[in-house]
């Protein structure tokens, strides 16, 4: 018998569609992320973003968004959120935007600044997702994305002050499968582990953790979940 999946209400969007030149535009997906606590930074040597439990629900629901959404950007506009109290970064890290799409789309980031410029208000809409939209991690094969005619890898993208996360829809499931410890998990880590470091999840661009991708962009996301956060 086929499994039925619960629904429930996701996060609150803005759905935007901006014309450029003679094409069919770009559909953006804009997170409406209020007060919630995540911050995105750009560490020269690695790229760092932060969570609190909120903030990692938002991050997760809009993750599974990105892997359903093949035809549309996926922002998250928190580049002027502070990161909290007591992180250091390695100089004088760069604030980030974040934006999830799917590599099909084939979007000249360098366009990004203007397609961003001309959104406008958008169409409010709150997006429903079911209850697991990503498999288990035990299910997800790592060895697997070592073979050479593996495709399914994320790539990491940098313009105008935005990170890029670009994949295929098995490459955002497979990812999120790791993704979803930080609402699954991180919120007991300092009980279970009370002598233990924080709770994070360490994404790569590619096969292998390469300092850097072929654009010289950082290859490792670094997303820490903060149970506490000051700024």
């Amino acid at each position: 018998m086929p499994t039925h999946r619960t629904r429930h209400p996701g996060p609150r969007v803005h759905v935007h569609r901006v014309r450029q030149g003679g094409g069919a535009g770009v559909r953006v997906i804009r997170a409406a992320p209020a007060s919630v606590r995540l911050a995105l930074r750009d560490d020269r040597h690695w790229l760092s973003m932060y969570a609190d439990r909120e903030g990692a629900g938002l991050l997760v629901a809009l993750w599974a968004l990105a892997a359903r959404s093949a035809h549309s950007l996926v922002y998250l506009p928190i580049r002027a959120n502070p990161a909290p109290e007591g992180v250091a970064g390695d100089g004088e890290p760069v604030a980030l935007d974040l934006v999830l799409l799917h590599h099909g789309l084939q979007f000249p980031t360098a366009s990004w600044k203007e397609v961003r410029g001309r959104l406008g208000a958008g169409r409010p809409h709150t997006v429903s997702l079911p209850d697991r939209d990503f498999p288990d991690e035990s299910a997800v094969d790592h060895d697997r994305w070592r073979h050479r005619e593996y495709r399914d890898h994320l790539d990491f993208h940098l313009a105008a002050h935005t990170l890029f996360v670009v994949g295929s829809a098995t490459a955002f499931r497979a990812h999120g499968a790791a993704l979803r410890g930080l609402v699954d998990e991180a919120p007991s880590h300092r009980h279970r582990h009370p002598a233990g470091t924080h709770h994070c999840v360490e994404l790569g661009s590619g096969p292998w953790p390469h300092a850097r991708t072929r654009r010289h962009v950082p290859g490792r996301l670094h997303i820490q979940y903060c149970a506490t956060w000051r700024v």
